[in-house]
């Protein structure tokens, strides 16, 4: 059997190795356009922030080193430029000699992963514009930086790549305006949670600006005009382009394999195309949304390592199937990590499913060992079923081994109630006897049984100031005193049996304090009196984050503390 495949990387190489390892006598060759046939994109940020010194280390495979290990053929700088399905052979260009040659195959895998957005604006091919996609975008970007010591630059894209490299090049004393075209950076977060991470860019001196799109560039006078819409035109010394990227699907599509959304290469859950003896793999391909079933793409290492190995699996005689993408992501933002597994909320109501959501904040270990810092966490679930739809955390230490928690349990279809049981570890400096992925679930089991009844930061405009409710805050005077909501009448939590008498048991009650415990407790006092009482989910601390980043990003652009 020979077995073609175009393009390395997570999906092509891990496609490669697995099927040598399944056969050993098999031929295989892989033609990669770049000049890298297995590196670390994801570290490519880092690479030009100095963080990793030694571009070396970012390679994890060489041609030689293939050809040692796995008996497989690499041609980096060696492009495919056109399928024959029916002859079952490739075209291949050497992209150093200029030579055009066919080469036959039994099976053939595509893993041409995605290629940068680069809108069609004007001045978009200046030589101080840069996409980060490949090894070869962060050598240029580097060798720009050593010889033209660049004072300032615009990241245009607020997804992982455009915060990474804003957080990168602002280590490096450059100052950075990012620049985002919908309201909140990191999009698949729910707004709430952006709130945080906003916050968190603010406070190292980034300006962002949300909402708002480039419409063009211009050099004059040595520098970069970055046009924005409605805006006075940026001067900077250079721009990265991190807009998104588009599945890399030309060659597919001339070779009239099935496409779907966004041009992407549809395949079913063998990793099969809809031609016989073809497969695809990674970021160019369509998936199914593991949550909703509905088809996405997902241009993350992760699915894209899994589905070459079961490429392989199959081109070898194992049947083996891909369930779905949970879209499961951390990112480093300066001294916070942020992390989502599953679906958002404004997912879930795109996709029609009725939900409901615990909002915490617990500390990242046990609160008598010192070191531990507050993590903000959503948990999403189906309101008839409790399936657990989906987890967002921000926070500091610990933030990751919570979402893969939460990952695998939503991977292994645990009732949103059973993350109570899950038997995690517990030391003092590693987490709580009750660790926070516990408490998500005796919340939501408290949310089933009717023990906890919640309001949201959406009801808050809603609430009625006229007296027809009683609007409580639980916390202390001196805590009520630094901020507040409006119209919320103050009684700290340990006063409230003494205190009933204030509270006229005819009206609801909606109580807030600052994390949502020491409410929750007072909403069960409440109750346990004869009150109706509504616990506010995540706390003043929750509130007091999202509705100061609203007021900021609503009144002025862009946001940021040297402004």
């Amino acid at each position: 059997m020979k077995v073609v495949i175009i393009g390395g990387v997570a999906g092509g190489a891990t496609a490669a190795a697995r099927i040598r390892r399944l056969d050993e006598k098999s031929e295989i060759v892989i033609f990669e356009r770049s000049g890298y046939i297995s590196y670390a994109n994801c570290g490519l940020p880092y690479y030009i922030g100095n963080v990793i010194t030694d571009k070396d280390e970012l390679t994890l495979q060489t041609p030689a080193g293939f050809k040692r290990r796995f008996n497989i053929d690499v041609k980096i700088r060696h492009e495919v430029t056109v399928i024959d399905k029916q002859r079952k052979t490739v075209t291949v260009k050497n992209l150093e000699s200029g030579e055009v040659f066919e080469e036959s195959y039994d099976k053939l895998v595509l893993s041409p992963g995605a290629k940068p957005v680069v809108p069609n604006i004007p001045g978009i091919w200046s030589d101080k514009i840069f996409t980060i996609r490949t090894m070869e975008d962060s050598f240029a970007i580097k060798k720009y930086l050593q010889k033209k010591q660049p004072k300032s630059a615009v990241v245009i894209g607020g997804g992982f790549a455009g915060i990474e490299m804003a957080e990168n090049l602002h280590a490096l004393g450059i100052k950075v305006t990012l620049i985002e075209s919908s309201g909140q950076l990191l999009s698949h977060f729910d707004y709430d949670m952006a709130a945080f991470i906003h916050s968190e860019i603010r406070r190292h001196g980034i300006n962002f600006m949300l909402g708002k799109t480039v419409t063009g560039f211009a050099e004059k006078d040595g520098a970069l005009e970055v046009a924005v819409g409605g805006e006075k035109p940026l001067r900077t010394d250079m721009a990265i382009m991190a807009v998104g990227a588009a599945p890399e699907s030309s060659l597919a599509e001339k070779a009239g394999l099935e496409l779907g959304m966004r041009k992407s290469i549809v395949v079913n859950s063998r990793m099969e195309t809809s031609e016989k003896d073809i497969y695809a793999v990674g970021d160019a391909v369509q998936v199914k949304n593991f949550v909703t079933e509905e088809d996405t793409l997902m241009s993350l290492a992760g699915p894209a390592n899994k589905q070459g190995r079961i490429a392989a699996d199959n081109i070898c005689g194992i049947e083996s199937t891909y369930k779905g993408a949970q879209g499961s992501s951390i990112v480093k933002v300066f001294d916070i990590t942020a992390a989502s597994t599953g679906i958002s909320e404004k997912t879930a109501k795109k996709s029609g499913i009725k939900y409901d959501k615990v909002i915490l904040s617990p500390m990242s270990h046990a609160g008598y060992y010192p070191g531990g810092k507050v993590m903000t966490i959503k948990v999403l679930f189906e309101k008839e079923t409790f399936r657990l739809l989906g987890a967002q955390i921000v926070g500091y230490d610990g933030v990751d081994k919570r979402i893969d928690v939460f990952a695998t349990a939503a991977r292994a279809g645990l009732d949103a109630r059973e993350l109570k049981d899950i038997d995690l570890v517990y030391a003092p400096p590693y987490s709580s006897a009750k660790d926070p992925v516990n408490m998500a679930g005796f919340m939501i089991e408290n949310v089933s049984n009717g023990t906890l009844k919640q309001w949201f930061l959406e009801d808050e405009e809603n609430l009625p100031r006229d007296g027809s409710v009683t609007l409580l805050d639980t916390r202390t005077p001196g805590e009520y005193r630094r901020g507040h909501v409006e119209g919320f009448k103050n009684i700290p939590v340990d006063e409230l049996r003494n205190r009933l008498n204030e509270i006229e048991k005819e009206k609801p009650v909606y109580v807030i304090c600052q994390s949502g415990l020491r409410s929750y407790i007072a909403s069960r006092i409440l109750e346990g009196n004869g009150y109706t009482a509504y616990n506010f989910a995540g706390g003043f601390r929750f509130y007091d984050t999202v509705t100061n980043d609203k007021s900021l990003v609503e009144k002025s652009f862009p946001c940021g503390m040297d402004k």
